[in-house]
C-alpha cells in the first residue's frame, strides 16, 4: 500500500508535539514535597495552590499518594 504524502498540517502538528514534549516541566522530589506540604497546611485551597504552582489538581493528588 502507498502512504499518503505528509501534509504541512501534519508536519506542523509533529513539530508542536515535539516542542511541548521538550518544554514539559519536571519537578524534583524536594519541590513536590514542598508543594504537597503547603497543601496539607491548609492555608489556601488546593485549587489556588495548584494554579499558583502551574500544575493541575490531579497531579497534586498523585504526588500526595
Amino acid at each position: 500500500m502507498m502512504k499518503k504524502p505528509e501534509t504541512s498540517r501534519d508536519a506542523a502538528d509533529k513539530l508542536v508535539k515535539s516542542i511541548r514534549r521538550k518544554m514539559r516541566q519536571t519537578y524534583s522530589g524536594e519541590e513536590k514535597i514542598r508543594i504537597v506540604l503547603e497543601g496539607l497546611r491548609g492555608e489556601e485551597s488546593i485549587s489556588v495552590l495548584c494554579r499558583g504552582e502551574g500544575i493541575v489538581e490531579s497531579l497534586y493528588y498523585s504526588w500526595l499518594k
